[in-house]
């Protein structure tokens, strides 16, 4: 494995998530919120499209950039730390998402595997 197919590997869990509320935002809400807030109304759509915008975003940036070690490192832990928080509170202590969130989780857990083992492997490698 190297540092450069990881950094795909990131960017593709961006994409691939992002893509999915992007394209198909509707679905994201009533597959993921409680029955009591799975309303796909307009604005929910709107909001869960730009949600999905932004990963895509994020995941073309990523394809596209040279990743330093730091990079990978502040990826993995700025893309899935705040992220765990959120699960756990929106599925645990403020109930509005079900068990189907455990899809994001998993992701974010990606990130956060990839990201450090993408620094350690980039940092092995500019010593190489």
């Amino acid at each position: 494995m190297t540092a450069s197919r990881l950094q795909f590997i990131l960017a593709s869990i961006f994409l691939l998530l992002g893509g999915w509320c992007l394209l198909a935002p509707a679905m994201v809400i009533r597959l993921t919120f409680l029955p009591e807030f799975a309303d796909a109304t307009d604005q929910a759509r709107f909001i869960m499209g730009c949600f999905g915008a932004q990963a895509v975003l994020t995941g073309t940036l990523m394809l596209t950039a040279r990743f330093t070690p730091m990079t990978f490192l502040v990826f993995g832990l700025a893309g899935s730390i705040p992220f765990f928080a959120f699960n756990v509170w929106f599925v645990f202590v403020e109930p509005v998402l079900n068990q189907w969130m455990l899809l994001d989780f998993a992701g974010n857990l990606g990130i956060l595997i990839t990201g450090i083992w993408g620094w350690r492997l980039s940092r092995s490698e500019q010593l190489s």
